[in-house]
């Protein structure tokens, strides 16, 4: 998948989604995950410059049909520093929730969060796009 396919399919998935929402993004550093979460906030329609919030654990954005919450929890050393932060709040809340490196928040994702990891493709510039 290319970028361009790759933003076209994050706006597709964000047609669908509803309040509590909640996307657990995985794979590698420059995988496109930041590119995917930015697809999802312009599906929803936010109008604000999406951002990876790598220093800020957050970013909240209210412009779109719905709030749009971007976490990179990269930082975090543990489940239990995001649960002390009270990233669960956001999961059960108004908004749709898209997380990079989820897996270090594994044991805090709802059961039915869709989750994404994405990875180089075998062509360059192309990613492969794994949806459970």
């Amino acid at each position: 998948m290319t970028e361009e396919e790759l933003r076209r399919y994050g706006a597709s998935v964000a047609a669908g989604l509803s309040a509590g929402a909640v996307i657990a993004l995985t794979g590698e550093l420059g995988a496109g995950k930041t590119t995917f979460a930015q697809a999802v906030a312009a599906g929803l329609g936010v109008r604000e410059a999406v951002t990876s919030p790598t220093f800020t654990l957050v970013q909240e954005y209210r412009s779109g049909r719905l709030p749009f919450y971007h976490f990179d929890v990269y930082r975090l050393a543990s489940s239990e520093d995001a649960e002390e932060l009270g990233i669960e709040e956001y999961f059960y809340g108004d908004g749709v929730c898209v997380v990079e490196w989820a897996e270090r928040v594994e044991a805090l994702l709802p059961p039915d969060a869709m989750r994404v990891h994405l990875a180089y493709g075998p062509d360059e510039g192309a990613r492969d796009v794994v949806i459970s």
